[in-house]
């Protein structure tokens, strides 16, 4: 007589992907003991994976297939009859809030010392009143702030049998043979998801990376909940827990700067050389993308001389520090305080620019800090979808993203480049043969603040941001 599969609580679902397709996976267990995963579907596109897990934590969440069908059926109908089937049934078990697990699944039952005991017991805590979550809503329909925490994690496997074991004791059953790939035939991704799921140590396995990054979403800066985002959620991690630049809460005029009206663009098509309409013109999308790098450059800036303090950059650590291995390495050997002074000047450039002024270089520090903006501006598009954030409702004109133009006419000359090349080494001396003929002046790292002249000088009381 067959053996009627047992019904356990359906926690989560997830999904995997590999080059070759994608895994969901229901995460199954006793909510006081070691859970399990176990396959729904493989497809071969990701983003119907992607789509099937979202749809299965909503049937889950809302415990009634009624709220998904629409959806379900046209998933369904995207996929191949056999993970079109599975996902059906999977719906059916989600809003149930069960699932019929595999026989001889282990999982370890509750601890019994708990007892009935009122003052053991753990309840769920009360909702607050007024506090519920409006069902289906969109981000901006949402009376309180949205966090959003995502994480990455990486791990080398140093003893498969070993992390295969630590698995199976945690509950785990690899996925059948049909469904492994053929680079993965043990189903490592598997034991190893289990294992982070269950907060386990990964036994056979070290942590290569851990990383996490949070901020608020904001609906005007065209931030979306990941249910009614049209595009994947993307995340750019850096070393350590970094909270994304928070935007104090303003009103509306006082919050970010209005580039249209700060860089109104003209329009003209008489084509004469020497009409000012016709000239090339700094836009707003172009603006917006150097206010983004120069941002990021002077919070990279701040948090690496907080760190560094008064200890020299080296060779030897090209890749712990975000900007400062950047800069010539003349400028290794600085102190904190010439580093902090480093990170002002994006600041200052920044200044400029939420004031509607080009950004025009006061100092040598401020020339490169502007180089390395240019630099790293263009990188900041890739990462928008101009269909539907900020950026994209900023008018649109012919010499958005002309970087060479911005190189060409935001700066009195290109000496300071030459401090990269190491041939010149010395050329930044004042006394220099090179740098006499060259009428370079006083590129050597204790003179980087030195004013111009010309645009003015900062105001020197204006201090540092953090």
């Amino acid at each position: 007589m067959a053996t009627e599969p047992e019904l356990t609580p359906v926690v989560d679902f997830l999904c995997e992907h590999s080059p070759s397709k994608s895994r969901v996976m229901a995460l199954i267990g006793p909510y006081h003991g070691a859970r399990s995963l176990t396959g729904v579907l493989t497809c071969k596109d990701k983003h119907h994976a992607y789509q099937a897990v979202q749809l299965l934590r909503r049937a889950l969440a809302s415990r009634d297939t009624a709220a998904v069908t629409e959806d379900l059926n046209a998933l369904a109908t995207a996929l191949p009859d056999a993970p079109a089937s599975s996902l059906r049934a999977a719906t059916a078990h989600a809003a149930s809030g069960t699932w019929p697990a595999p026989v001889g699944t282990t999982f370890c039952p509750p601890d019994e010392g708990l007892g009935e005991d009122e003052d053991t017991q753990v309840d769920e805590a009360p909702t607050a009143p007024g506090s519920e979550t409006p069902d289906g809503a969109r981000l901006k329909e949402l009376p309180g702030k949205v966090v959003r925490i995502t994480h990455l994690r990486e791990f080398h496997i140093t003893d498969e049998d070993a992390l295969i074991r630590a698995a199976i004791d945690d509950g785990w059953e690899p996925l059948p043979a049909s469904e492994l790939d053929a680079d993965d035939p043990r189903d490592l991704v598997g034991a190893v998801m289990t294992l982070t799921e269950s907060g386990s140590w990964i036994i056979g396995a070290d942590t290569l990376e851990d990383q996490s990054e949070a901020g608020l979403l904001r609906a005007e800066q065209g931030d979306e909940l990941t249910d009614w985002s049209p595009v994947p959620v993307t995340t750019h991690f850096h070393h350590g827990w970094r909270l994304r630049r928070a935007v104090p809460d303003a009103p509306a005029d006082e919050g970010q700067p209005d580039l249209v009206a700060l860089f109104p663009v003209k329009e003209c098509s008489c084509g004469d050389e020497d009409c000012e309409n016709c000239g090339w013109q700094l836009t707003p999308r172009t603006a917006d993308l150097l206010l983004t790098a120069l941002s990021v450059l002077a919070d990279q800036a701040y948090d690496d001389a907080d760190e560094l303090r008064g200890q020299p950059v080296t060779k030897q650590q090209p890749g712990d520090w975000e900007l400062f291995t950047r800069l010539p390495s003349l400028t290794w050997s600085a102190d904190r305080n010439w580093r902090r002074r480093m990170a002002r000047a994006f600041d200052d450039l920044t200044d400029d620019l939420e004031h509607g002024r080009w950004p025009q270089p006061s100092c040598t520090a401020e020339e490169m800090a502007l180089h390395l903006a240019i630099e790293d501006a263009p990188g900041y598009l890739d990462d928008i979808d101009t269909r539907d954030t900020a950026h994209g409702t900023l008018p649109e004109h012919r010499d958005d993203y002309d970087w060479d133009s911005c190189s060409d006419l935001f700066f009195q000359d290109h000496d300071v480049l030459m401090l990269f090349d190491a041939r010149l080494d010395g050329i930044e001396a004042p006394d220099g043969d090179v740098n006499q003929r060259l009428g370079m002046g006083d590129l050597r790292t204790a003179a980087w603040f030195e004013p111009f002249g010309y645009p003015d000088a900062r105001d020197p009381g204006r201090g540092f941001r953090r």
